[in-house]
């Protein structure tokens, strides 16, 4: 969290993280383009960098797309999610690289304008054979743009977490127009079927994860019924909330997470206002509620954000009944200080 906005707040372990992904990327582009080199001597030094970019990027995307339910599935994976950003926009600029050789080398040669030989020098749209696919790369690098140049959190702020969310789901339109740009390219000119292999698997990898997270997802959602004392919703036991960690349950067809604080218990939304990261699945520390993909925290009282953070979210009125823990299924507004129910002493 940060109460200013900096271009880039490098932690230590940021540091180490991107100059890992920097090793990476120039190991990838070396082997690539030196075992292209010495396997296909005919071909252009140009063309070697063209596609040991265009592979990069189309790799380092499927890690990016495959980060998050992974991170659903095993919680080992959220270091992954925390650093997504960095790796997203060196994502970007290996495609950009990768857009800029290609640009030159196709279409910067001629007397034509470059982008107007772009999207207009083939208009064969009807073929599979000949179809422009140099268009929908064009596409969907200018959405990777969009994303790179609003992946700050100074952007999530003044966009709106709804907003920026919805913008960031491009990703995904942006993912497939690149798989059908390498499959109505490369693949009708060089049909490899370890090139093929490669694509297929990884889409079908990409929609296999997001349908197992999804399907495991689920049953969150299912709304919770129980015993009701006075509008108050029965939601779990005491015993069954671990100190400084939740119970999540979903009321009123919102996911909340109820947590034990020592002698108190006190529920929030589930939803970090951030990117939405699961708070239940977090834990307090140093009394606040934190988040378990980027760290933000919430007072579990108030909903709000320490000092001189301003982040807010709904509270929830509860109970404690004989060991048994009701919510009121009404939120309150963020930032609301709700009262702790006791544990001891309770009716």
């Amino acid at each position: 969290m940060s109460a200013g906005y900096q271009a880039v707040l490098w932690n230590r372990q940021k540091k180490r993280y991107d100059l890992t992904i920097l090793a990476g990327i120039l190991l990838y582009i070396g082997l690539f383009v030196g075992l292209g080199a010495a396997l296909r001597p005919e071909a252009t030094p140009e063309t070697l960098i063209i596609r040991a970019f265009g592979t990069l990027a189309l790799l380092m995307l499927h890690v990016i797309l495959s980060v998050g339910p992974l991170a659903r599935l095993d919680r080992r994976f959220l270091p992954l999610l925390y650093n997504r950003r960095h790796l997203g926009v060196s994502m970007f600029l290996c495609a950009l690289v990768h857009g800029a050789f290609s640009m030159i080398q196709f279409h910067a040669l001629g007397d034509v304008n470059p982008l107007v030989s772009l999207l207009a020098g083939n208009p064969q749209y009807a073929s599979i054979s000949a179809f422009p696919f140099q268009t929908l790369g064009f596409v969907a690098l200018g959405i990777l743009f969009l994303m790179a140049a609003t992946s700050h959190d100074f952007w999530l702020a003044n966009l709106s977490a709804p907003v920026w969310k919805a913008l960031h789901m491009l990703v995904y339109v942006a993912y497939l127009l690149l798989v059908l740009h390498v499959a109505l390219g490369i693949l009708q000119t060089e049909r490899n079927l370890v090139l093929i292999g490669l694509l297929v698997g990884g889409f079908g990898w990409i929609v296999t994860l997001h349908l197992v997270a999804g399907f495991r997802e689920k049953p969150g959602d299912a709304p919770h019924r129980g015993d009701v004392i006075d509008g108050y919703l029965h939601a779990c036991a005491v015993a069954d909330i671990k100190d400084k960690r939740a119970r999540i349950v979903c009321i009123s067809g919102e996911r909340v997470a109820i947590f034990r604080n020592g002698d108190t218990i006190s529920a929030v939304s589930n939803a970090c206002q951030h990117q939405n990261g699961p708070l239940g699945e977090g834990r307090i520390v140093d009394g606040c509620i934190t988040c378990p993909w980027h760290g933000y925290q919430y007072e579990p009282e108030t909903g709000a954000s320490p000092p001189p953070f301003t982040e807010k979210i709904p509270t929830f009125n509860v109970r404690v009944v004989s060991g048994e823990v009701y919510v009121d299924p009404e939120p309150n507004p963020a930032g609301q200080r709700a009262e702790p129910a006791p544990i001891r002493g309770s009716s």
